[in-house]
């Protein structure tokens, strides 16, 4: 008998909105379905086979969902709940729009995994003009489009409760269009305009007549195509350049005057803009778009850079939520198990950060390449712990994405401070990813604390988009805390890869500190202390 399987019926749900949990299960199949937020129980019901169960209006906020047989968890989902759908952004992408196209199993995905956003990747016919193919039309690299496949798929991601932004390069040119834009071109210091090989030419994204041109191009596949709004890309270079009449472009400047000119013609569409690199994030993140998205390359390598430039986002993005565009290219030299924990590894650090990944998308698909057409299916195993995962960033949503979240790890943590600390018997515990370590960080929530507790024991080197050894086990950890006097804190305890949810565990006293036995990490573990 194939297990049973648990599907919101949307990646997000309004408040107000009945919440519906597809429930796929044998006929005569019964058990009882519950719902969780942090942990505590807010409903259960009886269920028997398949079909869409109707739980009702839910308050704000990350839930679980259990489907329980005999006493056991045999399925789990997630749902949002949200009265603002800008809040957060948890991305994917499309990047096939051949007639006739399956876009169920794409909008199917979005479900699963809860992706609120879908980036529609290379749909116009040229990046100078979006709209100028027709119907049917091969793009820029020879790729079959048909524009009633992405109206389709447009449809669908809304329907299952997400949302459609189409991609548009900010400053890009084709050579077949370069000529009634050159005037506007960025120069290298050879004189040459700057380019991407000699497939596309920059001009300057701020240049008026340029800037009216592109602007008109996305009010035109709002109405015709549907889109919810556009993912604004550059190239991350140059930063400064020259212009033919031999003024000096401050690029980063006229970025952030493109996207408020976008933000004018479309004052209600979303808008994200591409930090390649992290250029300029410190200028663009304040210009009036809905995220903080930022394409990593080297030299941000390692977990400990992901973490440092996720922190510099959320220093400047006045709230709005953190993507990061870290594409896993172990899947194309690695094994499926070794690239896994790669991933795994690289979304504990975004999510213990308060980040998310723009990593999955179509049917079931990893981005491992900047062209996304370069794809790579996922395995089914693959999938499974890329939904768990999501689930888990979902239900816990207030512990981890909430703006208001502040490290607080050098004022609590360590021999000095002596306020909240964990240990391990043979196993250091730092303050910064190291690997043999289990990489220690302590933040403060409108819920109370939260420990993030990453296990690097076993690795020889933190590089995110490396083949990742199995870790090894720390075993037990012990939690000691200092409480208010004459209270008990409450520990709780969840793991993506064990039950998922928060647990309470056990507390003592030892002296002016309460201390809790912490159960064995796997690879990432949130610690949750009510004091």
């Amino acid at each position: 008998m194939p297990s049973p399987t648990l599907l919101p019926t949307r990646a997000s749900f309004a408040t107000g909105e009945p919440v519906e949990i597809e429930v796929r299960a044998d006929d005569g199949v019964a058990g009882a379905l519950s719902v969780w937020r942090l942990g505590e129980l807010v409903h259960r019901e009886e269920v028997a086979g398949r079909g869409i169960r109707t739980i009702g209006a839910l308050e704000r906020g990350g839930y679980g969902v259990e489907f329980e047989i005999d006493g056991r968890v045999a399925a789990r989902t997630a749902v949002e709940v949200t009265d603002d759908d800008r809040a957060r952004l948890r991305y994917g992408f499309v990047a096939s729009y051949r007639p006739g196209k399956d876009v169920t199993a794409v909008a199917r995905f979005a479900r699963r995994l809860h992706l609120n956003g879908i980036q529609f990747y290379d749909w116009a016919y040229r990046h100078a003009e979006l709209l100028g193919g027709g119907e049917q039309y091969d793009d820029a690299l020879g790729q079959p489009i048909s524009l009633g496949t992405v109206r389709e798929l447009v449809a669908a991601v809304q329907h299952a409760g997400s949302r459609a932004y189409g991609y548009a390069a900010v400053y890009a040119v084709g050579p077949n269009e370069w000529h009634a834009w050159s005037e506007h071109a960025l120069l290298a210091p050879s004189g040459e305009p700057y380019a991407l090989g000699d497939f596309l030419f920059l001009v300057d994204p701020a240049a008026g007549p340029w800037l009216e041109h592109f602007r008109g191009e996305l009010v035109r596949a709002v109405a015709e195509i549907g889109f919810d709004g556009f993912h604004l890309d550059q190239y991350g270079y140059p930063k400064l350049a020259a212009s033919p009449g031999g003024r000096t472009i401050d690029v980063g400047e006229s970025f952030v005057r493109g996207i408020e000119g976008v933000r004018e013609a479309l004052p209600d569409a979303r808008l994200v803009f591409n930090n390649v690199n992290d250029f300029p994030t410190w200028r663009t993140a304040g210009a009036p778009q809905d995220a903080v998205y930022i394409e990593v390359w080297e030299p941000h390598t390692t977990l400990g850079s992901l973490a440092a430039t996720v922190s510099r986002a959320r220093a400047v993005g006045s709230g709005k939520p953190v993507v990061v565009a870290a594409y896993q290219h172990v899947y194309d030299r690695a094994d499926a198990a070794a690239s896994d924990r790669a991933t795994v590894f690289t979304m504990a650090t975004l999510f213990s950060h308060g980040a998310t990944q723009l990593l999955a998308g179509e049917d079931g698909r990893l981005l491992v390449d900047p062209y996304y057409v370069r794809n790579h299916e996922a395995e089914p195993q693959t999938l499974d712990l890329l939904a768990r995962w999501y689930d888990f960033l979902v239900e816990h949503d207030a512990l981890l994405m909430a703006p208001t979240i502040a490290d607080v790890t050098g004022s609590y943590a360590g021999d000095y401070n002596g306020d909240l600390d964990v240990s391990y018997a043979a196993t250091p515990v730092a303050g910064e990813a190291r690997a043999g370590s289990v990489w220690r960080r302590v933040t403060s929530t409108e819920h109370g604390l939260v420990v993030h507790l990453i296990n690097l024991l076993g690795q020889a080197d933190t590089l995110w988009d490396a083949p990742r050894a199995e870790p090894q086990s720390p075993g037990e950890g012990t939690l000691r805390v200092r409480p208010v006097r004459g209270r008990t804190p409450r520990v709780r305890c969840a793991d993506p890869d064990a039950c998922g949810r928060l647990l309470d565990l056990p507390v003592t006293f030892d002296g002016d500190h309460a201390v809790a036995t912490l159960p064995a990490p796997n690879v990432w573990q949130v610690v949750h202390v009510e004091l």
